[in-house]
């Protein structure tokens, strides 16, 4: 017997595998606006992350590489994991987008 939900369920409010009641019963406390700009918080908080994490791992790259040392390289680099961050966190991240979701919305409806 499969613990994985089916298509049809929402995905949303499993957590490994199993349901989440206290998220299921919480996101019937919130409306889908306030779901959708809680997700949309969360996915840029993993993004802000990624971002600084990338930042660090190229910080060192001084070297000549396939765009030179330039001053344009550092900037350019930059706006390059920026990209990189956003692009990871839409695709699903490293999983810090959805605790935070999980988070913010158990508040919310608590807070009503």
């Amino acid at each position: 017997m499969s613990t994985l939900p089916s298509p049809a369920m929402n995905t949303s409010t499993y957590v490994n595998g199993r349901r989440d009641i206290l998220l299921q019963d919480a996101l019937q406390k919130v409306s889908p606006q306030a779901q959708s700009k809680a997700k949309a918080q969360a996915q840029d908080f993993e993004a802000v992350f990624l971002n600084s994490m990338f930042s660090q791992m190229t910080s060192g790259i001084k070297e000549d590489g396939p765009f030179g040392n330039t001053p344009g390289t550092g900037i350019w680099r930059s706006m390059m994991t920026e990209q990189y961050s956003k692009s990871f966190a839409q695709a699903g991240g490293i999983g810090i987008a959805s605790d935070v979701y999980r988070t913010l919305i158990l508040q919310q409806a608590n807070a009503g």
